[in-house]
């Protein structure tokens, strides 16, 4: 017999399982690959590089300036859903418009990818702040888990799919490696069209006090909350805290994501072995999410997150020293162990954090602060490779935002338990 509080967050959580496969597929797998080979075919690897940069730093930003004022609107307009529906939508329908770049089309390319990331990371906002509506707070730790653990395994079935596509494009039908990688696109967009349903029809939302209100009093209100909530932020100590804290933290973890490969690379190993790295790290994360979210309902998410910190400066020593693929599978399954449950757990420990009614400007901070994350710890790290002539340094820097971040964490002054 199925538990009553699952009832209710495992609809919710099928939405990580549904945008996860853009993550992994798109963002993580496909898109930097295939920009250098096909949309920018001939230009200069620096170019090529600087292109992506361009399109994943001007989706982080329009994301990071709006996410807090469309939280507050939706929180005044009890419109999370629809938010999310809107974000989303944007995100499907320019995901399967990549299907349409041909090669050489960079900027077209590159164009549908950013609006592509900006539904991805705006639906976000919306997503984490309907955590309050499907869970008790004793039960948050948990039920954030299932979102990641769900997350993983979804985004890496489909992937280990389109890998499969591309490895053997004439099984599906397909000419070759690089229509293959077209048609994933597609995939993508089916899934995450397809199991965002379920959180539309079955996740409930407690209607917003100006839900009748015309779009712009709700987002003239939007701005006015919006400016109260910064005020609000410096009085609610634990929570500002808490958010510089998780600020430096996530900015190593986000580093390490998107650097991994790149890193990989810089030791000269082979690509293929970098994707299947990619791939069980996936399915490492979902088990690991889990038993991370149990561990947060027995020791607490604090503790939680800060064993995973420690593991996490325990693989920038180890990466540090690492020379072959055999211990770049060991560093992919080691962060998979720690991943999923360091950001679960922050999720859960922040919705314990901030006033409950306010949850969706407060997660627009949060998630604010995420999109803003991946700018120390990218510099950190080549800057140190660059000054030192060594990449190995660069990793070993990472060091610091994991150390500063914990002894933030560790400041934090705990609310009592509901």
């Amino acid at each position: 017999m199925r538990k009553p509080w699952l009832k209710r967050a495992l609809p919710w959580a099928l939405y990580d399982w549904a945008n996860s496969a853009f993550a992994t597929t798109v963002m993580a797998g496909f898109v930097p690959l295939f920009n250098k080979q096909f949309w920018s075919a001939g230009a200069p690897e620096t170019v090529s590089t600087f292109r992506l940069s361009l399109a994943n730093s001007t989706a982080g930003i329009v994301v990071a300036i709006l996410a807090p004022v469309l939280g507050a609107i939706a929180d005044r307009g009890g419109a999370r859903k629809r938010f999310l529906l809107g974000f989303s939508t944007l995100g499907v329908v320019m995901t399967a418009g990549l299907h349409l770049a041909s090669q050489g089309q960079w900027a077209f390319a590159l164009a549908l990818y950013a609006l592509a990331s900006i539904g991805f990371s705006g639906s976000l906002v919306f997503y984490d702040s309907l955590l309050i509506s499907v869970s008790e707070p004793d039960r948050f730790d948990l039920v954030s888990a299932l979102g990641y653990g769900l997350g993983y395994v979804g985004g890496g079935l489909l992937f280990a799919l389109n890998v499969f596509m591309v490895t053997h494009p004439e099984t599906f039908g397909l000419t070759d490696a690089a229509e293959a990688v077209r048609w994933s696109f597609l995939t993508v967009a089916a899934w995450w069209a397809v199991f965002t349903v379920p959180l539309l029809l079955w996740v409930p939302e407690a209607r917003g006090e100006s839900r009748r209100s015309s779009l712009w009093a709700t987002v003239r209100s939007g701005f006015v909350q919006l400016r109260e909530t910064f005020h609000h932020i410096r009085q609610l100590k634990p929570v500002f805290t808490f958010l510089l804290g998780y600020w430096l933290y996530i900015d190593g973890v986000d580093t390490v994501i998107r650097m991994a490969v790149d890193y990989g690379s810089a030791l000269n190993l082979p690509g293929n072995s970098l994707i299947s790295a990619l791939l069980i790290t996936q399915f490492v994360g979902f088990p690991a999410a889990i038993v991370f979210g149990k561990l947060g309902e027995r020791l607490g998410a604090r503790t939680g997150i800060l064993l995973g910190l420690a593991v996490y400066v325990g693989v920038c020593v180890f990466g540090y020293f690492m020379t072959s693929v055999a211990h770049f599978y060991t560093l992919a399954i080691t962060v998979g162990l720690v991943q999923g449950g360091v950001q679960s757990l922050s999720r859960s420990l922040y919705a314990r954090l901030i006033p409950q009614d306010k949850a969706g400007e407060f997660f627009g901070f949060y998630n604010m602060l995420g999109k803003f994350a991946v700018i120390i710890g990218p510099i950190l790290m080549s800057g140190v490779g660059l000054a030192t002539g060594n990449p190995r340094t660069g990793i070993l820097s990472l060091i610091l935002l994991f150390g500063l971040g914990a002894l933030l964490l560790w400041r934090v002054k705990l609310p009592e338990p509901r």
